[in-house]
């Protein structure tokens, strides 16, 4: 049975020109970080030819399946390598929200621990040969824009981090200034799981660090808001708004075009 999601995938793929389709090139990684054998999912089209920017994919807190491979297909039929990474581990998933929440407050608890998984996926993104490793960003969904938010306060050499519906909270907020890249973080207005202090804490953050930040707040849109099996009832705090969806979509694509264009001036 076909999610919201794969319906939406398969509508987006074809509205790509003939054989664009048939040319993706995906299959799953395994790599590791110290012994712990992790598993992620490479993507990109085999029509296009050289080298060409690279997009880290960090999943929600259910962990990598087929909604951040989903967006991973979308980011490599826009032309770029995207690798969706896992977070867990090999075959650790969540079975329930409960799981999920437990399994992620380990990583948010632990922040080197989640600095050190990200940066195992952004080595084997790296390491990929079609990869500019000059243009390479990151995008990630809820727990997701937490990890990608993480990464990038580590010092890791990201030109720019795009962050939806993601958790803004961190225990370092002055390893911003670690940050090179730009920033992108969109959220819902009535977001209860990440609120109007939180917000306020971290463009204080982004400011103090000097970073080139900027956010967009989408109103009546909650936490999950690009994620269709999140439902449509905004009155539980977590619910898919497609508008609130399609533009965020829309603002990252610009955001990539900006800083791939400037990355590739730069590296001249």
């Amino acid at each position: 049975m076909r999610t919201v999601l794969d319906v939406m995938v398969i509508v987006a793929l074809w509205m790509l020109p003939l054989g664009a389709v048939a040319a993706l090139h995906h299959e799953m990684l395994e790599y590791k970080d110290g012994d712990v054998a992790l598993e992620g999912y490479l993507v990109y089209d085999d029509a296009i030819e050289g080298v060409r920017p690279g997009v880290l994919v960090f999943h929600d807190w259910m962990g990598l399946g087929p909604y951040p491979e989903g967006r991973a297909d979308q980011l490599a039929a826009l032309g770029y390598v995207a690798f969706a990474a896992d977070v867990y581990g090999k075959g650790v998933r969540p079975k329930d929200s409960k799981e999920a929440a437990a399994l992620s407050g380990i990583y948010r608890q632990d922040r080197a621990l989640m600095r050190r998984r990200a940066q195992a996926g952004l080595d084997v993104l790296m390491k990929q040969p079609l990869v500019d490793t000059k243009r390479v960003a990151s995008i990630g969904y809820c727990f997701g824009g937490g990890v990608a938010l993480e990464l990038a306060r580590s010092g890791a050499d990201l030109v720019g981090v795009v962050s939806f519906h993601g958790t803004l909270d961190t225990p370092h907020p002055e390893d911003a200034k670690n940050i090179k890249g730009s920033i992108l973080a969109m959220q819902g207005a009535d977001d209860p799981f990440v609120p109007r202090k939180a917000v306020e804490a971290f463009e204080d953050e982004m400011e103090n660090a000097g970073v080139d930040w900027q956010m967009i707040l989408y109103g009546g849109a909650v936490h999950s808001f690009t994620i269709p099996d999140a439902g449509n009832d905004p009155s539980t705090g977590s619910a898919y708004n497609e508008k609130a969806d399609k533009r965020s979509w829309g603002a990252m694509r610009l955001f990539f075009d900006e800083i791939f264009s400037r990355a590739s001036t730069e590296n001249k």
